[in-house]
């Protein structure tokens, strides 16, 4: 299965309270969320499936970060964009706007944080195409 860098676009459709793990509380206005991540293991793309059973509520164990914005009843998957076979997680997740949870996802990074946020979902999607077009 083929890996590489991807980032989930999420839309929370409300302002939300989520408690990131050991993060903590963290309140999230509505809008459009993108959260980039890297998937070089043996198991390729599918942690993107994971995120997205979460979102859906199929599955509920909240082992990342971006579990418990994804399992949100407010949030949902809007769109996921893919790298294939390019380990850029951080270029990417720096060249996107400002996170609103500082160590969201950056964990085993020096990056202040995955998770960019912006007004809106579509919004979103277009500054991740516009970072993945010239990363």
């Amino acid at each position: 299965m083929t890996g590489g860098t991807y980032t989930v676009v999420y839309e929370l459709t409300e302002p939300a309270t989520v408690t990131v793990g050991a993060l903590g509380d963290h309140r999230l206005s509505a809008g459009g969320y993108a959260y980039t991540g890297s998937a070089l293991g043996s198991g390729g793309f599918g942690r993107v499936d994971r995120h997205e059973r979460v979102a859906a509520g199929e599955h509920d164990v909240r082992h990342w970060h971006v579990d418990y914005l994804g399992g949100h009843p407010a949030a949902s998957v809007h769109r996921v964009l893919r790298l294939p076979e390019r380990d850029v997680e951080c270029a990417v997740a720096q060249a996107l706007a400002d996170g609103p949870v500082a160590g969201f996802g950056a964990s085993d990074c020096d990056c202040v944080s995955h998770l960019a946020a912006y007004l809106d979902a579509e919004a979103t999607v277009d500054a991740v195409k516009a970072v993945h077009s010239r990363i």
